[in-house]
């Protein structure tokens, strides 16, 4: 108990200082006067950002993309595991091969890049969305489910019944898959929210830039120094308290989700040690 409780307190105290260094005044975060407790409290950070348009264009952006990514992807991995978990489908080990050959290997960024451009996606919320959609782990987690969890009983006890591939999986399969359900939306959703760098690649118009990209923006390229001068003065200081501020604001949706499938998710990652 003694070593647990000495490592929650190195996992936890990390996050703990952004919190009171995101309230505590920049000077005194800069100087190392934060340690447990804010000082001179003051919310100045959050004012410049929450004043900032972008970064609310950017949580919609965000909140769009994640939800029709997440979607996209739970769809296209769950249709693709449950064939590869079916003993009678023909070639299902050459395929598996073929989708784990893509973990090791990849055209790299410029192939992508032509094709996305040769699709016509660049610019398009698309281009963020269908080159990913589809996490290899994520599909070999989803197959594993499948094979442990849908007795092939059940199937063909269904199939005596009258009940075909397509609505034994929409009317059987998925309503008992709702763990691994569960787990791949928070994977995908958090691989979403977290993503900057195929917006970074793919988008010219600022106005359907992620989140993430334009907090990177305001802290990288010093767009917070041109912004917000009015307000922060311009001084590096002031700009300390702004980074924290963001990695708390970034972090909120995500924290937000975590209660909702935290009892779905050590079933997901023990499913992950399957690979049978």
């Amino acid at each position: 108990m003694a070593l647990l409780t000495v490592l929650l307190v190195i996992v936890l105290y990390p996050l703990y200082f952004i919190l009171i260094a995101s309230v505590s005044d920049p000077l005194d975060v800069n100087g190392g006067r934060v340690r447990l407790l804010p000082v001179a409290f003051t919310l100045e950070g959050y004012r410049s950002l929450v004043g900032n348009g972008a970064i609310w264009r950017g949580y919609g952006n965000t909140l769009l993309y994640m939800a029709v990514g997440t979607t996209v992807n739970v769809a296209v991995t769950l249709t693709g595991a449950y064939p590869l978990s079916r003993k009678d489908l023909l070639g299902r080990n050459a395929v598996m091969m073929l989708f784990t050959f893509t973990m090791f290997f990849s055209g790299g960024i410029v192939p992508t890049y032509l094709l996305v451009k040769s699709l016509g996606m660049l610019d398009s919320m698309w281009a963020v969305i269908l080159p990913g959609a589809v996490s290899v782990w994520n599909l070999v987690m989803a197959r594993t489910f499948f094979q442990h969890y849908i007795p092939e009983e059940l199937r063909e006890a269904a199939v005596m019944d009258g009940c075909s591939d397509f609505v034994f999986f929409a009317k059987v399969a998925l309503p008992l898959s709702k763990a691994i359900v569960a787990v791949l939306a928070l994977f995908y959703a958090v691989a979403h929210w977290n993503s900057f760098f195929g917006a970074l690649i793919y988008f010219r118009d600022e106005s359907k830039y992620p989140l993430q990209l334009i907090l990177r923006n305001m802290l990288i390229r010093g767009e917070v120094q041109e912004t917000l001068n009015l307000e922060l003065g311009g001084g590096s200081p002031a700009a300390e308290s702004i980074k924290y501020g963001a990695i708390v604001i970034a972090s909120l949706p995500v924290l937000a989700l975590y209660p909702f499938v935290q009892k779905h998710f050590v079933k997901g990652v023990r499913l992950g040690a399957l690979k049978g």
